[in-house]
């Protein structure tokens, strides 16, 4: 005998493939979530590692910033170190300079001319003055020239200003200044002399204070020659008084 089943089969074999379907549909979702969810916490980890290591460099930064700071620092003070360094040796090359100056200045100015006014500023010198004639400042352009610590002499200006009777034209000029070749080797070779012990105070004077009074003198008979009027020359004057020999009679006046 047939057995014929007239349930309505069909109607639960879709309804159970529906719930089938809407349970993978749910896995599906919650997998969904779960791996956006993953991927969002990834992404945040990623982004504080990235904002650690940012800060790290920024620290990083700021100290060498700092450093670059104090190494500025440190080359200016470099720099203005090596600036003192340079006027001292400056000044020690120099330091015998100005008194051979002012005793080239006594002994090239002639005696019908008169400085009022000088002026160092570096390696040139300028001079104000007054003289008798044009001849006269001619002369002491001359005198210059030939001076071993003054160089070429250019003419400033020289004109007549009538206000003196004798000494009516006012000249300025502008002197290169130049060192003996021998002096510069000399400076260049100087060692310095040390002080000597209790047991020797009584030494001959160094040269650094024979030079101190060297400097003195000449000092006072550059002044006294710029500003002392210089006198008009006699006959008499120009010859010179010959010396009194004194060694062949003993010291007695012949």
């Amino acid at each position: 005998m047939a057995r014929i089943n007239l349930l309505p089969w069909r109607n639960e074999r879709r309804k159970q493939r529906e719930r089938e379907f809407f349970m993978q549909l749910g896995a599906a979702f919650v997998a969904a979530v779960l791996f956006v969810l993953l991927w969002v916490f990834w992404m945040d980890q990623r982004i504080d590692n990235q904002n650690e290591r940012n800060a790290y460099l920024q620290g990083e930064i700021k100290q060498l910033d700092d450093r670059i700071a104090k190494i500025k620092d440190l080359e200016k003070v470099r720099e203005r170190l090596l600036a003192r360094k340079q006027i001292i040796e400056q000044l020690q090359a120099n330091r015998s300079q100005m008194v051979h100056l002012f005793d080239e200045l006594v002994k090239t100015i002639p005696a019908s001319a008169r400085l009022s006014g000088l002026k160092q500023s570096g390696e040139s010198m300028t001079l104000d003055g007054v003289a008798q004639s044009n001849a006269s400042v001619a002369e002491y352009m001359r005198n210059i020239e030939s001076s071993p610590w003054m160089g070429h002499a250019d003419l400033r200006k020289t004109e007549n200003t009538h206000g003196d009777s004798r000494m009516p034209y006012s000249f300025g000029l502008d002197v290169a200044l130049s060192r003996p070749k021998a002096d510069e080797n000399a400076d260049a070779g100087h060692t310095p002399i040390l002080p000597a012990s209790g047991s020797t105070a009584a030494a001959p004077a160094t040269p650094a204070a024979a030079g101190s009074v060297a400097a003195r003198q000449a000092l006072t008979v550059a002044a006294q020659a710029v500003t002392a009027p210089p006198a008009k020359p006699t006959p008499a004057a120009k010859e010179a008084p010959k010396p009194a020999s004194t060694a062949g009679n003993g010291g007695a006046k012949p």
